[in-house]
């Protein structure tokens, strides 16, 4: 049964950014795959992992760009359209510490209000760890040098670039706990 959001999950990400945004989508299905590498780390929350790894980018698709912001019109679009689990919907919300971002664009007490930072410390930080070791093309690389590439795509100085140096800190921990705790469970 757990798997069904899963495949739900795929099957929403896939019908809103395959065909519109196909690199988005090849980035998409790349944090799908770090989830399922690493959801012997999270239990019951394994299914939850992969179903916010495939839909963290959702709000990318241009029918619901509402705000220009990602994961706020894509944590909206979860929750009003498809009416989904809230855990769901405030992890697609707050990925990868969007807060930051959010505060970038003036949306922070919008973002915060709305969908509140789950206190599930293992959870979010295997989000990031997802996200933040995949390329836009949805291959494996390591977070500073995602850190690096985002800075280099968008500009230093543009909103996303100051987001992304203030949350690199932030990343760069999420990321060494992840693999730690990668390294210290066997196999």
């Amino acid at each position: 049964m757990a798997d069904l959001i899963t495949t739900w999950a795929t099957q929403v990400a896939e019908s809103e950014l395959a065909a519109e945004l196909p690199r988005r989508w090849a980035h998409t299905r790349g944090v799908a795959e770090r989830a399922t590498e690493v959801r012997r780390l999270l239990g019951r929350n394994s299914d939850l992992l992969v179903a916010a790894a495939t839909l963290h980018d959702v709000g990318y698709a241009p029918r619901l760009a509402v705000t220009g912001f990602h994961p706020l019109d894509g944590a909206r679009f979860l929750r009003d359209e498809h009416g989904a689990d809230e855990r769901l919907v405030r992890l697609v919300a707050n990925h990868s510490f969007a807060l930051l971002e959010a505060e970038e664009r003036g949306l922070r007490d919008e973002l915060a209000s709305e969908f509140p930072l789950l206190a599930e410390p293992l959870l979010v930080d295997a989000l990031v760890y997802c996200d933040m070791t995949t390329t836009p093309g949805g291959g494996r690389t390591s977070a500073q040098e995602r850190i690096a590439e985002i800075i280099s795509r968008y500009g230093a100085d543009s909103v996303v670039g100051r987001f992304i140096r203030r949350a690199a800190p932030e990343i760069l921990s999420s990321v060494r706990r992840i693999e730690a705790a990668l390294a210290a469970q066997p196999m």
